[in-house]
């Protein structure tokens, strides 16, 4: 969830025109195919949003998994917490991924701000995650999967949880297994706002791949954006990928490998 960082940023950060970037040269190839998105919320697709209508604009069969449905965020909608706000949230979610040109998202509906609660225990909502997600990747044969990182954007223990579930099942599949990716925030590129201090940030020497957008992948993003209602005031969907654009991606998603297999490498104990 991403609205309580949001106005602050507006605020203070002129919008421009950001330089075109392209893609590294560790990226993944040009057209992506078969791609997972896992996230935690209805919004959550915001943070790697340029990459996602690339991707589709591209050809890539792409498909998005949301967690859980939202259903306690009542964000600007001044709606109770519950049924109707998750209905009302799983909406603007598939507004948004029409918008960026994925297939209708999958909604898991494991119970928002619950993915930490006991994981060990059996009937556990990471359980639960883990075992829809195992059967989500084994159907699918996807080539790449985008989810959170480890620091959960800012912390939040649901998009940290799905991180940790995500990266498991990844790291148990034999060769062949998709490739990892984890959208991060250069160090240097976050405004000086207190608000936003809170959110984490990656050495931009571990983020390998950065992946461009054209100004039609980021007039897609707009739309996205616009369809989450019930989250942002009009003012700030009107300017959010805007703003981002020119902070925080500047022409490109920014990306870590998960895994880097290599040759493996052996110390033998001395005599």
């Amino acid at each position: 969830m991403l609205r309580p960082f949001i106005a602050a940023m507006l605020a203070h950060i002129p919008l421009a025109v950001a330089a075109q970037a392209t893609d590294s040269p560790n990226a993944p190839p040009r057209t992506l195919s078969k791609v997972l998105v896992v996230v935690a919320h209805p919004d959550d697709e915001i943070v790697l949003a340029p990459a996602i209508a690339r991707a589709a604009r591209e050809g890539a069969e792409l498909a998005i998994v949301y967690a859980t449905s939202g259903d306690q965020g009542p964000g600007v909608s001044g709606m109770e917490a519950g049924a109707a706000l998750a209905e009302k949230r799983e909406g603007e979610a598939s507004c948004a991924a029409s918008a960026l040109g994925a297939t209708e998202p999958r909604f898991l509906r494991l119970g928002d701000g619950t993915l930490g609660d006991m994981p060990r225990a059996p009937d556990s909502p990471a359980r639960g995650l883990a075992a829809e997600l195992g059967e989500i990747l084994q159907a699918g044969d996807y080539r790449y999967v985008l989810t959170w990182g480890p620091d959960g954007g800012y912390g939040h223990g649901d998009h940290r949880m799905v991180s940790s579930i995500v990266t498991q099942l990844v790291q148990a599949m034999p060769e062949g297994r998709p490739v990892l990716l984890y959208p991060g925030i250069r160090a240097g590129t976050l405004p000086p706002i207190p608000e936003l201090q809170q959110w984490a940030v990656t050495d931009p020497a571990l983020l390998t791949v950065a992946y461009g957008y054209n100004q039609a992948d980021l007039a897609a993003v707009r739309r996205a954006v616009n369809c989450h209602e019930s989250q942002f005031p009009a003012d700030v969907r009107s300017q959010l990928a805007d703003v981002f654009d020119v902070s925080i991606w500047q022409g490109s998603v920014h990306f870590r490998k998960a895994f880097d297999a290599g040759e493996p490498v052996a110390y033998p104990a001395p005599e």
